[in-house]
């Protein structure tokens, strides 16, 4: 993980109120932050907001990017995933989509092949690049 060229989620904070004032049925409100190096390398991250809280996650350093596609759905998907499983957790249910995403980001064509077991391996802090399939 690194903050270099990241993205400052806190600059998102007064956008994230706006959305919950114009759509004031909305629990919470969400985004991805993506500093691009290069077509390759990127940072990425994400806030969620409560119309309370902001929460951020972790700021990943992916320098192999081989796939785009999909970053987003992965990111959606996991996010599901963890407000399903993590239902009073929204900081887990946050960092697993990133971390979820994060990883679909190694990974060619547009489906997220990661496994609940890799991405909460990467969540714990294990960057170490080998997945094992």
């Amino acid at each position: 993980m690194t903050q270099r060229h990241s993205v400052d989620a806190k600059s998102y904070l007064s956008v994230l109120q706006q959305l919950m004032k114009l759509f004031p049925r909305a629990k919470k409100v969400i985004t991805t932050l993506r500093g691009s190096i290069s077509a390759s390398h990127n940072t990425w991250s994400g806030v969620l907001y409560d119309g309370k809280k902001l929460y951020e996650a972790p700021t990943y350093d992916i320098t192999h990017i081989v796939d785009r596609v999909g970053g987003g759905d992965s990111f959606m998907g996991g996010l599901i995933y963890g407000l399903i499983n993590w239902p009073d957790d929204s900081q887990k249910a946050l960092n697993f989509a990133v971390a979820a995403s994060c990883l679909k980001h190694t990974i060619y064509g547009d489906a997220n092949l990661a496994t609940v077991e890799e991405v909460e391996k990467l969540m714990s802090g294990d960057a170490s690049g080998r997945v094992s399939r």
